[in-house]
């Protein structure tokens, strides 16, 4: 099988490409500030630096694969809100021209990744995949255009494209702006980590391990146009995260910042997976365990983070 990865050089695309073992597999990453090749040593892959917006490439790239996963994506909120033209460019753009290349080499299989950020707020209960989509930051503006984007692929032309949404990933190897390697890289220097107004805004968490193992799940039987949640094991304010980061580094409330909340801060997320699971899928990783794994990996490797 031959599997094209956009994104693949970074943090969860890195991870799916390493755990993809019996494929021929092709990564294609801009390589901006958060995609390394580092990343991927020890995975079996062939590498192309390249853009998903440029059209001329992925004429060259795409035809050929059995199966095309696109991580490619501007992520972070708060650099969103600074300025969100590159989101637009990558995030809906991108996605746009990257599915027109799939749609014109005929490949059999995409699965499109975005976030559950899309959603907006939910103050009880989970979304379900019908919720209504109502974005709250220009990120998830921009995911939420590239969800539709691959949807109208799939009404429009007969795309086999689906899509993925999850919560927030942790593991190794995630670039120091997300909130636990931020943390963690900062405790272990002795210095102050920003907690955003009063640290009650609720998170889901999901260890990349196990959204790679739910996005292979739907590669293998997701239908066209359908949207599929990958929910986590754990459910944290940012307070009681930050009182879990502090105990696995071995620091102090002193060390902990108030700051002023993010602008159009969503207050919770929640996912219902119901949907995933029904395909078999099944989350392996506790949070306890997978944020014990995540603190060893960055003592381990202070030469990745302080690089």
């Amino acid at each position: 099988m031959r599997i094209l990865v956009t994104g693949g050089a970074g943090f969860i695309g890195s991870h799916f490409v390493h755990s993809l073992h019996d494929a021929y597999v092709t990564v294609l990453d801009k390589l901006t500030y958060a995609g390394h090749r580092a990343n991927l040593e020890g995975a079996r892959h062939a590498f192309v630096h390249g853009d998903i917006c440029d059209a001329g490439l992925l004429r060259e790239v795409v035809p050929g694969h059995d199966l095309v996963v696109n991580f490619a994506a501007e992520t972070h909120v708060d650099r969103s809100i600074e300025g969100a033209a590159e989101f637009v460019r990558t995030n809906v753009l991108g996605t746009q021209t990257l599915l027109q290349a799939c749609l014109d080499a005929g490949v059999p299989k995409v699965v499109h990744v975005s976030t559950d950020e899309v959603y907006g707020s939910i103050d009880i209960g989970s979304w379900d995949e019908a919720a209504p989509l109502r974005p709250r930051s220009p990120y998830a503006a921009s995911k939420a255009g590239g969800d539709l984007m691959a949807r109208s692929y799939a009404i429009t032309y007969g795309l086999d494209v689906s899509i993925t949404r999850c919560g927030n990933n942790y593991g190794p190897r995630q670039f120091p702006e997300k909130v636990i390697p931020l943390f963690i890289t900062n405790l272990l220097r002795g210095e102050k980590v920003p907690l955003y107004g009063d640290g009650g805004n609720v998170r889901d968490w999901i260890h990349v391990s196990d959204h790679c193992a739910g996005i292979r799940v739907v590669a293998e039987k997701g239908e066209p146009g359908e949207v599929y949640h990958i929910a986590g094991t754990a459910e944290l304010t940012n307070k009681e995260l930050t009182t879990r980061l502090l105990e696995a580094c071995g620091r102090d409330w002193d060390l902990v910042e108030y700051v002023e909340d993010r602008k159009g801060h969503d207050r919770r997320y929640s996912l219902d997976d119901a949907k995933l699971r029904a395909l078999g899928y099944r989350p392996e990783v506790t949070f306890e365990q997978g944020l014990k794994d995540t603190v060893r990996w960055y003592t381990e490797h202070r030469d990745w983070w302080t690089a």
